[in-house]
């Protein structure tokens, strides 16, 4: 069975909250806040479908959060409804990056139809991946063509997992399925520390994801995202599996095969020494090095340091 939906809902207003809960809870997984310093955490760690916010024009921090928030690649397809007194209590739209609003007045009879056809417009146009609700491939080719052309300096990481293949066939659908979700949480929780404004995680696919981080930053970032995984990993094998350090299942030839533990292989390019114009480019140079990375034993990453004179 499906999980549901979330919805995050930030009010101050105890009764307000209990009715928007109450309407939503047969639909939706509702999340309940006082304030938007008490939901940030919850926001970044575990993207809902959707925020309904509270507020006044005159909440300048909210607004603020609220707008570096949809500024990140990560969260401009997220919508959010603001529940308003009046029309004339509309805020000024180009000040606040929100797609909707609710009368406090008809929160009773909009709020279902309103949050649904919000949340199925933000699904109809905005390419994300079901699992991780990280940007896919579109989303990822515009944020390196968009850094190359706009003359930023960066690096792009190519993360794929290993030994994935057997621990998916070994355990199961389910169980591979969490291991693909706990790794993006875990690189996107460690890239948007480093860097919460410009830093970037995208979900290619299957077990592969991308980073994109500043140049000076990367090799840190993609060491803590390596120990945190080596940390995390055992605990995703059975008991026994993990005393001995492996699992015994067939390969792709269909041969019973030992497997080691997966592991974390990083590639990373940058345009630091050297000169990209397209996005393939960059991308075939990180997947490069991922390759390479992954003939190493165990977790670790790689750097492309070469020039554009070789």
């Amino acid at each position: 069975m499906m999980s549901k939906k979330t919805v995050v809902v930030i009010s101050q207003d105890v009764v307000l909250s209990g009715i928007i809960d109450r309407i939503l809870a047969g639909d939706y997984g509702v999340f309940l806040f006082r304030n938007i310093q008490s939901a940030i955490d919850y926001i970044y760690n575990s993207p809902p479908n959707l925020i309904i916010l509270d507020t006044s024009e005159e909440d300048i921090y909210s607004m603020d959060i609220i707008n570096n928030l949809k500024s990140d690649p990560i969260f401009y397809q997220l919508p959010v409804l603001v529940v308003i007194d009046d029309i004339l209590s509309v805020p000024v739209w180009k000040n606040l990056f929100v797609e909707d609003y609710l009368k406090r007045a008809d929160i009773e009879q909009e709020c279902l139809t309103r949050v649904s056809l919000a949340v199925l417009r933000s699904e109809r146009i905005v390419e994300v991946n079901p699992l991780t609700k990280l940007p896919g491939n579109i989303s990822i080719g515009r944020q390196i063509q968009a850094r190359i052309e706009a003359g930023d300096t960066f690096a792009l990481a190519y993360a794929d997992l290993d030994h994935f293949k057997p621990f998916n066939d070994y355990y199961g659908f389910t169980r591979g399925d969490e291991v693909i979700r706990i790794t993006g949480r875990l690189i996107l929780s460690i890239v948007k520390s480093a860097e919460p404004q410009t830093g970037f995680v995208g979900h290619i696919g299957g077990d592969d994801f991308v980073f994109i981080t500043s140049v000076d930053i990367v090799e840190d970032a993609s060491a803590q995202i390596i120990d945190a995984f080596d940390k995390i990993t055992p605990t995703l094998y059975d008991k026994k599996d993990r005393d001995s350090g492996f699992i015994e299942t067939l390969d792709r030839q269909g041969n019973t095969r030992k497997f080691p533990m997966t592991a974390l292989s990083i590639g990373i390019a940058t345009n630091r020494n050297r000169s990209f114009t397209h996005f393939g480019e960059m991308t075939e140079v990180a997947s490069e090095m991922k390759k390479l990375a992954k003939q190493s034993w165990g977790s670790c990453y790689l750097l492309d340091r070469r020039t554009s004179q070789g």
